[in-house]
């Protein structure tokens, strides 16, 4: 192993949560194996098994073998869900839901995502998951399928993170890891309750030196939750979230034949323009809960933050000279928030249970977007002559209701419907006589329905079916240049409309034992690809349809007291329904009607099987599939499939003071060399970003009680 350190990890942790792992259901009631309890699809507490839609929780605390840096690491035992860990922290992890989100080449697009109710998706869809901190986590929630556009723009699909409220007993936790690459960690956690106040307060700093050549990165991020009770069934809780990542640099993709040849190589213009990234960012939020009586309750939330971000790309020299590019260097300073009310009441509609809630939200994102030559004379990678300078707002205001009524004792009727307006204004403010005022503004606006209904064919049998409308936006990012070449922004560019179905069934056959099956279809009008990529500028386009079929099966069985089984299948054919063309060159090249959408395996798969408990020995063996994942709209070429495997052991004691759990992981237990993700569309051919081979990591986690 190059660059190994071996630490020892004191692991950031707490007790177990109201969440379990999905999907697995419970032997028997205990303090480990507590019901799993979701809210992501109804937007009040349900358990997953009664909701007529495709949810799963992830019980972040159960997994004392993962680093807790990246979201991939807890969401592979989902189907449905690609995220994939690029090994490159300047450009964020890839996730996609049924295809949703894959053809984005740097954050998260097309899936909304959240942190304890605040969007980590900004109005325009564009989003990120870099400041999810998992060391103080309780669940992931991820929501697939119709019920997702509820959440209103680019709601492909929902992730949400929770913060676990403060522990009945005062909690302490240290944790230092380390393993190959010179990765390593190191954590403090503290949680507790005294009274009417709670606490969960949490540092994590993590660096590497990367599997890759020029992959250096370091990470800081500090998350705080603080609960008090107010007054008769009120309760504020207040969230800050801070993130430093300064200089993580870019080791940018590899050809086919440079992956082949040295897959730990970089291209060499990484080096030479000095490729990075830095990000810093600070947030506050605050929620107010207040029971009304009478069945009747209020939430109101509201959030600020300020997000710094400076990258420097490996753009020709030559294609900055044109009058009308942005330059190589992106400085980014962004001031955002917003505020969601909403109001629930709980009680009977012609005798049966019912909940409805409505709500009011409404989101703002101010971007100071400068842009700068990253040269200056001969030296490359350095901030130049400033190329671009402009303010880039974008705001929704949304309005939704969603109801859910148990109808008969053998039918759950479920029905929401979100209007979304979304606004977006670009002030220049950088003109000159070859650059001209690409000032605009555009709005767009969608009425979403959804509706699902679960009919309990039996105590260990659920069916449910489910439909909706949603709709995606272009990002600032696509709308930053026009596909024809002229100056101004490409405001043509219409939101991607589509109609979402879904049946399936959810079985609790026996103790400990659930699976469930879904089948879906996603119809998109007006989906938008690249129409143009050379240069260092990428242009898009709105295309006639596009189609996601797909089914997804999960099994979990505990079938022993030390025992555990996780399955998890997907079967998706994502395609263009009808051609369109690609003019990054001339003539221009078309794409016929049933082209695979790329970064999409129509296939992938996983696996564990997990023994022991918190006390004493625990090992697990887990082994992913993904299939071969085409790289470009033309398919000329793809990512090969693969197989990969890990393993894992530990020990866990009791002490007087706490709790002492120790571990030794490896990962690609095969030294498999594979693509571990890939950038879509890349221009310049370099499409594979590949994975590290063999890989181990050593730690011992200590929890101190009071």
């Amino acid at each position: 192993m190059r660059g190994a350190t071996w630490m020892v990890w004191l692991w950031g942790g707490g007790i177990a949560t109201c969440a379990s792992a999905a999907p697995e259901a419970p032997i028997a009631p205990s303090e480990d194996d507590l019901p799993t309890v979701v809210v992501t699809a109804t937007r009040s507490e349900q358990d997953p098994y009664g909701v007529a839609a495709s949810i799963d929780a992830v019980d972040v605390q159960a997994r004392p073998d993962a680093l807790g840096i990246n979201p991939s690491e807890f969401l592979s035992g989902i189907p449905g869900v690609l995220a994939r860990d690029r090994q490159n922290y300047a450009q964020d992890e890839q996730i996609s839901i049924r295809g949703f989100g894959a053809r984005s080449t740097f954050g998260v697009r097309g899936v909304r995502l959240y942190i304890d109710g605040i969007p980590a998706t900004m109005p325009d869809g564009q989003g990120q998951v870099s400041h999810f901190n998992l060391d103080s986590a309780a669940r992931i929630e991820v929501l697939r399928g119709p019920f997702s556009a509820l959440y209103g723009n680019s709601s492909g699909g929902v992730i949400q993170l929770f913060t676990a409220d403060g522990s009945e007993t005062p909690l302490f936790d240290l944790g230092l890891a380390g393993g190959s690459d010179a990765a390593w960690r190191a954590s403090a956690n503290a949680r507790g309750r005294s009274g009417g106040f709670d606490w969960n307060l949490d540092f994590t700093h993590f660096q590497t030196d990367g599997y890759r050549d020029h992959s250096r990165a370091k990470r800081e991020s500090g998350n705080a939750r603080l609960g008090r009770s107010i007054g008769d069934g009120g309760k504020l809780t207040v969230l800050v979230n801070t993130l430093s990542l300064p200089n993580a640099q870019d080791p940018l993709g590899l050809t086919r034949a440079q992956f082949e040849a040295d897959p730990r190589s970089v291209a060499a213009v990484a080096e030479q323009f000095d490729t990075r990234k830095s990000v810093h960012q600070n947030q506050l939020g605050a929620i107010w809960e207040q029971d009304l009586g009478g069945g009747h309750s209020l939430r109101l939330l509201g959030y600020y933050g300020h997000r710094e971000v400076e990258q420097y790309l490996a753009v020709p020299k030559a294609a900055q000279t044109n009058p009308l590019h942005s330059g190589g260097v992106v400085d980014l300073g962004s001031d955002y928030g917003g505020s969601d009310l909403r109001w629930t009441w709980k009680g009977d509609l012609a005798g049966h249970p019912f909940e409805l809630a409505a709500g009011l939200s409404w989101d703002r994102q101010e971007q100071r977007r400068r842009g700068y030559e990253n040269f200056i004379g001969d030296a490359l990678g350095v901030r130049g002559a400033l190329r671009r300078n402009e303010i880039d707002t974008v705001s929704d205001f949304d309005q939704y209701v969603q109801a859910n009524w148990r109808l008969a004792d053998a039918w759950t009727l479920t029905a929401g419907l979100r209007h979304s307006e979304v606004r977006f204004d670009s002030a220049d403010r950088y003109v000159t006589a070859k650059n001209p005022d690409d000032s605009g503004r555009v709005t767009y606006a969608a009425t979403s329905p959804v509706a699902g209904l679960l009919w309990r064919a039996a105590d260990w049998a659920n069916l449910y079916a489910s439909w909706g409308k949603g709709f995606e936006t272009p990002t600032f990012n696509e709308l930053a240049y026009r596909a024809d070449g002229r100056a101004g922004l490409a405001f043509d560019l219409v939101p991607a409309r589509t109609r979402n179905g879904e049946i399936g069934v959810k079985l609790r056959p026996a103790a400990g034992l659930e699976a469930s099956l879904a089948l879906f279809r996603a119809d998109t009008r007006d989906e938008l690809a690249v129409a143009t990529s050379a240069g260092g500028r990428t242009t898009y386009q709105n295309i006639g349809k596009a189609r996601r079929d797909g089914a997804e099966l999960a099994l979990g069985w505990r079938f022993a007291e030390r025992w555990r089984l996780q399955f998890a299948w997907t079967w998706l054919d994502a395609s263009f329904r009808t051609p369109f063309s690609l003019c990054s060159t001339t003539p221009c090249t078309p794409v016929p009607a049933g082209s695979r959408i790329p970064g999409i395996p129509r296939r992938n798969a996983h696996a564990a099987l997990e023994w022991g408990g918190e006390r004493g020995w625990r090992a697990s063996f887990a082994a992913d599939y993904v299939g071969g994942v085409p790289v470009n709209d033309l398919g000329s070429d793809r990512a090969p499939s693969y197989v990969v495997a890990g393993a894992d052991v530990g020990y866990g004691v009791e002490l007087a003071s706490g709790q002492l759990r120790t571990f030794l992981r490896v990962d690609n237990l095969f030294d498999r060399r594979y693509a571990g993700s890939v950038i879509v569309n890349d221009a310049n051919g370099r499409y594979f970003e590949p994975a590290p081979g063999r890989t181990a990591m050593v730690g011992v986690r200590w929890t101190w009680r009071r």
